[in-house]
């Protein structure tokens, strides 16, 4: 798959995603060949599982997180439309709590769970038509043999105007731009991504800025 082809042929094993939740205690690494797994796995559960073709359309109405970061990738590799929010879609990625409506055909719910669990695993219930997406995704392969084009690409993306190899660290995003400007680009462009997620104190951040050799920082 091209999606990754930048960070994957420089080095696939480095850290290109690092997720902090704050409200857990957690910290996670993705490396480009993880993300090119997952990425690989949603693709083929959006193909295969809601029937979607190129050009469909994508919601996604969750945290920060790395499961967003995940679902982004995959259905850009399957050449989708992703918006953020709860905007009308043909599929829903959302959390708990959601409510069903008539403007999205299929929904998917994720849960909150830092390693990914579902909502049976986690033991909650999952609403009455839903999908549960941490069993689900995981069922797929994570080959995807469908054409892709690498993520600069499909990002339009001026690699000669960014600054490369930068590891870029952010307190998440608030919509589609921030997320491809937090996340998407640094990835794209041979560099990498931290986002710090949930309450969190100036010296904090200031820590994990030195602990992770942080080249550039989005002030919260």
């Amino acid at each position: 798959m091209e999606l990754l082809r930048t960070a994957m042929e420089a080095d696939p094993a480095a850290p290109r995603l690092t997720i902090y939740n704050e409200t857990t205690g957690t910290r996670l690494d993705f490396s480009a060949l993880t993300l090119d797994n997952w990425a690989a796995k949603v693709g083929n559960m959006l193909l295969e599982e809601f029937d979607l073709e190129p050009g469909d359309t994508i919601a996604i109405d969750l945290a920060p997180s790395w499961q967003a970061t995940a679902i982004s990738l995959g259905a850009l590799a399957a050449g989708m439309s992703v918006h953020f929010g709860s905007d009308t879609a043909d599929v829903l990625f959302t959390s708990l709590g959601y409510e069903r409506d008539d403007r999205h055909p299929d929904v998917a719910i994720v849960t909150n769970d830092p390693f990914g669990r579902g909502v049976a695993e986690i033991g909650a219930e999952l609403p009455e038509g839903c999908v549960d997406f941490g069993p689900t995704v995981r069922f797929y392969g994570d080959q995807f043999y469908e054409p892709t084009a690498p993520l600069a690409d499909l990002l339009n993306i001026d690699v000669s105007q960014v600054k490369q190899g930068e590891r870029l660290l952010s307190t998440g995003w608030h919509n589609w731009d921030e997320f491809v400007r937090h996340v998407l680009v640094p990835i794209a462009t041979g560099g990498s991504a931290v986002v710090v997620s949930g309450p969190t104190a100036t010296e904090r951040l200031e820590k994990i800025a030195q602990a992770e050799r942080i080249t550039e920082r989005v002030a919260p």
